[in-house]
């Protein structure tokens, strides 16, 4: 699942590594998952959360409802946007032009100036974090609170879509994301279930 919703997802400004808490509609949101989640009734053996703080905030109420103590791993943080990071959608094309026509291209290999991850590299980190969660809970169930830009990449992971293709899927914060792992595949079982929620923003990259 998404985190919920921070005051810079609203702005839809490029959060990456910076470290921003949900806003009270993302608390709210967190709590409604969790609760959609206890209704379920499945049995949940892990809980792994990114270790920013909009995915702790968020997988906390979580811990609340179902007593699971977060994993938090920095492989499953947001990618990091470089000097895009802090900038609002516009800001950022307004500034640097050329890099952001290559970045809504989605260019695989292009990372942007000041720490900035390529889509490669982002792709690199996550698929290795989800198969060590994977091998570590072989027939279990379990729950990854985490971030847009990584959830972009576990759709494409299960649905084998390409990196540099344009996303054709939603990513709304903190709506559910079912993805499977059997013998040694991926699989995409359901995505956005947004039910329990209302009016929650789509992903934005960055956010």
């Amino acid at each position: 699942m998404r985190h919920g919703e921070t005051a810079w997802n609203t702005e839809r400004r490029l959060q990456g590594h910076i470290d921003i808490p949900l806003n009270e509609t993302g608390l709210s949101q967190a709590e409604a998952t969790a609760r959609s989640l206890e209704r379920a009734g499945l049995r949940f053996s892990a809980l792994y959360s990114s270790d920013l703080q909009r995915a702790r905030q968020t997988a906390a109420a979580i811990t609340r409802v179902h007593a699971l103590e977060p994993k938090h791993d920095a492989r499953l943080r947001e990618r990091h946007y470089g000097h895009f990071q802090g900038l609002t959608f516009d800001e950022a094309e307004d500034r640097h032009p050329e890099h952001f026509r290559r970045f809504k291209a989605r260019d695989p290999h292009f990372a942007l100036p000041e720490h900035g991850e390529s889509l490669k590299q982002l792709a690199a980190r996550v698929h290795a974090a989800l198969e060590d969660i994977a091998h570590q809970h072989a027939s279990e169930t379990v729950i990854v609170v985490t971030h847009g830009g990584v959830l972009d990449i576990a759709h494409r992971l299960a649905s084998g879509q390409a990196l540099e293709a344009a996303r054709q899927f939603a990513i709304p914060n903190a709506a559910l994301n079912w993805i499977e792992h059997t013998a040694g595949s991926w699989k995409l079982i359901a995505w956005a279930d947004e039910s329990h929620l209302r009016g929650a923003l789509d992903e934005l990259p960055g956010t």
